[in-house]
């Protein structure tokens, strides 16, 4: 059974879920190594994988940079979990197949080294230990498929390789009789 990291602490930002003198590389493993460094250096030896953070509200806010993801998932973390997050930091997740889940009260249902169960589909999280049982805000089953691909570019390559190909300049939305090439006549 997973068990939870608390970082209650609002706006955590990217920095400090892998710090910018980590960013030499590309590389899950090699950025898990420094996942949270600066926030809780024992995080990377307590974190096996399926392991869920719980997080205060706006975490990965600061920069765009999808390495604060993938130095996350590299560690096992299987999902955040937070009241909100930043913007480009919730989309970033969806892109790279990772979970991020809203949910009101999160902070205050869990201690440190709970056990946890999360379930999807049913849209909750249980804290086995004391039975208590949120529901967090749905995830969007474009989200899930992406996850279950892997990431973005995984499920574009899985799911739309046939309807690129098929696709051509006379698709029905050029042929709108404007004058455009993809018409099946053109006009003098």
């Amino acid at each position: 059974m997973p068990k939870v990291h608390v970082f209650a602490r609002d706006h955590i930002n990217t920095d400090e879920i892998i710090p910018a003198r980590h960013l030499t590389t590309d590389v899950e493993s090699e950025l898990a190594k420094y996942a949270m460094e600066d926030y809780d250096k024992d995080f990377v030896k307590r974190v096996q994988p399926g392991d869920i953070i719980v997080a205060g509200a706006d975490f990965g806010c600061g920069s765009s940079r999808e390495h604060a993801v993938w130095a996350l998932r590299g560690a096992g973390v299987a999902a955040v979990i937070a009241p909100n997050f930043a913007r480009i930091y919730y989309r970033n997740s969806i892109n790279n197949g990772f979970l991020a889940l809203e949910c009101d009260g999160i902070v205050e249902a869990f201690q440190d080294g709970d056990p946890a169960d999360l379930d999807l589909t049913g849209g909750t999280i249980t804290n086995t230990r004391t039975g208590q049982q949120l529901t967090f805000v749905p995830v969007p089953q474009f989200a899930l498929d992406v996850q279950q691909a892997g990431g973005w570019l995984e499920y574009m390559k899985a799911n739309d390789q046939a309807a690129l190909e098929a696709e051509t300049l006379n698709a029905h939305s050029t042929q709108a009789g404007h004058g455009h090439p993809g018409q099946e006549e053109q006009h003098a």
